[in-house]
């Protein structure tokens, strides 16, 4: 009971904890994966970065933590740009910065998730 109000408060409600749960689909998923496969393929490779953004965003904008849902405001021209960077460094280095790769890509999508 809260002592303030007098009334029943679960105590999950009372220390303000929320629900987090994902709501995206399997036939959204199914499409969008799809889509970036063939965009993908289609341009060789060259459009991906604009896939990860598409599935990404999908994946985040359908994700509630503690009753807030998420957003992402990340580009694809944005991380087209740095994938260039990566995959110059990688070359430059015979395959090293490739160990980095993830943790940059991963640095990047925390950076613009909010």
């Amino acid at each position: 009971m809260n002592t303030v109000t007098g009334v029943n408060v679960p105590s999950s409600l009372q220390q303000g904890s929320r629900e987090s749960y994902f709501d995206g689909g399997l036939a959204q998923y199914i499409g969008w994966s799809i889509l970036g496969a063939i965009v993908t393929i289609f341009t060789l490779g060259i459009c991906y970065p604009w896939a990860h953004v598409m599935m990404y965003r999908w994946k985040v904008t359908h994700t509630v933590i503690d009753g807030r849902r998420l957003t992402f405001d990340g580009t694809a021209i944005q991380l087209f740009g740095n994938w260039i960077k990566w995959w110059l460094l990688t070359i430059i280095t015979i395959g090293i910065y490739s160990f980095w790769l993830f943790i940059k890509l991963e640095q990047w999508r925390v950076k613009h998730t909010h």
